[in-house]
């Protein structure tokens, strides 16, 4: 749809909003989206009625030189960017193209839709879109479908490459435009999260449940490149019905690397986040930062609060004091807490 011009002012002529009034507005552009009603305007100094979008920097790619709209693909002469024409690709309204735009499905090759299209949708995960309940269709077994914006894509290849246990298995990953969609293993079991809801552990299960997660910690710690899991909390643990412990969600996870001083981006949970992921001390996060995750949780399961609001007792204190000091040199390896941590189970 094109632009009405009268009386020196532009006007879109769904909503007869003013554009030249809008933010941003110059009329020597060739597209606008109208702030009234959300329509795609084309400049009418622009000889087609259809707006050929650049999928990588959102020039528009008819009003370059050489442009035909039977030409199978151009390459965007602003970003370098090869697009597809194809009049599969044209929307009837800027909603359309922005929903399409939108998709978490957006880019993936015909195989990928397909293979992915065997897995029948079950249910949202607390309610959340991005996480569902999936079901083979062929084999009926259960996996987690995850929509990730935020992802090192390596990371879930190695796992997928190199299973750990009490780690979900990946079954696959995928990369979209927007998303790495990846498949894994649905754990059975519940969170420590919603067993912290019902009531506090005693300390002999919280101490139990640590060493676990510790174990799990010390195997990414000691891989050839060390991963560092940055996100250990109540929601990412569950405990399975014969006690089996496993560490999820490897979102935010990040590769070790020594020569670095800073985190590219501060990721983690407010309160599990050791300082140095969330810009504080002179280094980046590292295996002891997970080991600082360790120290809350492990307070957290025994009083469900944080150690400013309330200290577990006195003896397990002294070992959550050193996982969550501010040096982070002085904290346990996970290896250590193992150790301390088998010392003092049998006696709470």
């Amino acid at each position: 749809m094109k632009y009405i011009q009268q009386e020196g002012l532009e006007y879109c002529p769904r909503c007869n909003a003013t554009l030249s009034f809008q933010k941003g507005y110059d009329p020597a552009l060739n597209y606008w989206i109208c702030k009234g009603c959300g329509e795609m305007l084309i400049n009418p100094d622009v000889e087609s009625d259809i707006a050929w979008i650049c999928d990588e920097c959102g020039a528009m790619l008819n009003v370059q030189s050489g442009f035909s709209e039977d030409c199978g693909e151009w390459t965007c002469t602003e970003c370098g960017f090869v697009n597809k024409i194809s009049p599969n690709e044209i929307y009837g309204s800027e909603e359309e193209f922005q929903t399409e735009n939108s998709s978490p499905y957006k880019g993936l090759s015909d195989e990928d839709l397909l293979t992915l299209s065997e897995y029948e949708e079950i249910s949202y995960i607390n309610e959340r879109k991005d996480i569902i309940l999936v079901r083979d269709q062929e084999t009926g077994e259960y996996y987690i479908e995850k929509f990730l914006s935020n992802y090192n894509k390596s990371i879930y290849s190695f796992l997928m490459e190199n299973p750990l246990e009490n780690m979900p298995g990946i079954k696959g990953i995928f990369e979209s435009k927007n998303f790495l969609i990846v498949l894994e293993e649905f754990i059975e079991g519940i969170t420590i999260e919603d067993l912290l809801e019902k009531s506090s552990m005693s300390e002999k299960q919280a101490v139990e449940i640590a060493i676990k997660v510790c174990r799990i910690l010390d195997k990414l710690h000691n891989l050839q490149t060390p991963i560092i899991h940055r996100d250990v909390k109540p929601s990412n643990i569950i405990v399975s019905e014969n006690d089996e412990v496993y560490l999820l969600d490897m979102n935010v996870a990040k590769w070790f690397d020594p020569d670095k001083t800073d985190d590219t981006k501060y990721m983690g949970t407010q309160f599990y986040a050791a300082p140095e992921q969330v810009g504080y001390g002179m280094r980046a996060s590292f295996a002891k930062s997970d080991i600082y995750a360790v120290g809350m949780l492990l307070n957290v399961m025994i009083t469900r609060k944080f150690p400013k609001e309330e200290k577990a007792p006195e003896d397990i204190w002294k070992i959550i004091e050193r996982c969550i000091s501010l040096e982070a040199d002085k904290r346990y390896t996970a290896e250590e807490l193992i150790v301390e941590l088998e010392k003092i189970k049998g006696t709470v």
